[in-house]
């Protein structure tokens, strides 16, 4: 079986700076996703649903909240091989420092992965967001006798410049990789792909930072203690001296890089037929919490997805995301919104006593656009918080404005009548 042969090894990145301050008190693959899913869990399914039960998540920034995830989700049966185990950054006789890149992640952590029988390591990224079967990529790399093959996606020009590209020969074989070229030397990177993605305008193949290694190869690769990164230095120096296959997939792919394009890949899940299809047989798992349904008076919802335990009052909720225990009060607008929601309910007592000024969640009479709210935050009654690129890019104690979007920083307190 596939499951025996293979080790799911997940990268959860360097500090994430350019998801701060999403990743300020989280590392990345622990930030909330889609109303009730943590980014984490996207690897780890796609490994699941393709029979891969054996993972380690390799982390070394704020690797907390990531470790109590991980340990309250995934949980196996007793007689099984079956874990997901997070190795945060560590001393160790061979080496006193800190992570310095993804093959030095993976260098470090060789102790651990060789404690467990594996034929192939199936590397990946803990910020990505996609559905594949793995199963699949790992049957063609044994087919094709390949050392190393390379989940592949076709890209446009624009974003080019910003991953490995690659070439291939008529049987799929990787002949050159560059990453991260200059914007002038892509017209000799163009590759063939097929009629649809040429149609939109992308013709470079780019790798996903999916691979797979044979295991003999990758424990040879990772005694050169001087490479430090797959896309930089193992991916370019292999090609040529190992076979290296390319696994071409055109499904719905986008890396987590920056706040725009997490705000934007949660706002799609609320089209009609979003891309990252959620509603499908191949599940995404994630905790299993026991809440109660969501509740909605006078509301009207359009595009929106709302996660459990809601308390709803607003006027209107469009195009946003609604997630877990969020609050929303009465007459309240909110528009483009990713709201992760909140981690525990305050009691009615307190409520009552209003012993506390502002509740958890969003108030009366408030209009929310273009916006990201963390977890656990207090906006008062009567704020307006209108993002857009009129907004200059600022930072605040507590919300922070970037490309346009406002993101309320977690658990902080937005005084009523705030205007943003």
């Amino acid at each position: 079986m596939i499951n025996d042969q293979v080790l799911g090894i997940i990268l959860g990145g360097g500090q994430g700076s350019r998801l701060y301050p999403l990743t300020k008190d989280r590392s990345k693959p622990a930030v909330p996703i889609a109303g009730k899913y943590r980014l984490v869990d996207i690897p780890i399914s796609n490994c699941i649903n393709s029979d891969i039960k054996r993972m380690y998540v390799l982390t070394q920034f704020n690797s907390a909240s990531l470790n109590a995830h991980i340990k309250n989700t995934y949980h196996f049966s007793f007689f099984s091989a079956a874990f997901v185990d997070v190795l945060a950054a560590e001393q160790t006789m061979q080496s006193n420092k800190w992570f310095q890149g993804t093959a030095d992640a993976v260098r470090q952590s060789m102790h651990h992965f060789l404690a467990n029988d594996f034929e192939y390591a199936l590397i990946l990224s803990g910020d990505q967001l996609y559905n594949m079967d793995f199963k699949d990529m790992i049957q063609k790399h044994k087919e094709s006798g390949a050392k190393i093959s390379i989940a592949t996606y076709p890209v446009n020009a624009k974003d080019a410049t910003s991953f490995g590209l690659l070439k291939t020969n008529n049987d799929n074989t990787i002949t050159s990789f560059i990453e991260k070229p200059a914007s002038e030397l892509l017209p000799d990177w163009t590759s063939e792909v097929s009629a649809e993605m040429k149609s939109e305008g992308r013709n470079y193949l780019a790798s996903m930072g999916i691979y797979i290694f044979n295991r003999d190869l990758l424990i040879e690769l990772m005694a050169n203690p001087d490479t430090i990164d797959f896309g930089k230095e193992i991916i370019p120096q292999a090609i040529g001296e190992h076979k290296t296959m390319s696994y071409p997939y055109e499904g719905y792919w986008t890396d987590i890089g920056n706040i725009d394009s997490f705000f934007e890949a949660n706002l799609g899940l609320t089209d009609d037929l979003p891309k990252f299809n959620l509603y499908d047989e191949n599940r995404v798992y994630t905790r299993a919490r026991i809440l109660p349904t969501s509740k909605f008076t006078n509301t009207i919802l359009n595009k929106t997805v709302i996660a459990d335990g809601c308390i709803i009052n607003a006027e209107k909720i469009e195009r946003s995301v609604i997630g877990i225990r969020s609050r929303i009060g009465k007459e309240t607008i909110v528009t483009k919104t990713y709201m992760m929601g909140n981690d525990d309910y305050e009691s009615l007592d307190e409520i009552k006593n209003k012993s506390i000024d502002i509740q958890l969640g969003i108030g009366d009479r408030c209009f929310i656009n273009n916006c990201i709210i963390d977890k656990n935050c207090r906006i008062g009654d009567d704020s307006r918080i209108n993002g857009g690129l009129h907004l200059k890019d600022i930072e605040t104690d507590t919300y922070l404005v970037k490309d346009g979007i406002v993101v309320i920083k977690k658990g902080a307190v937005i005084p009523k009548g705030t205007v943003i």
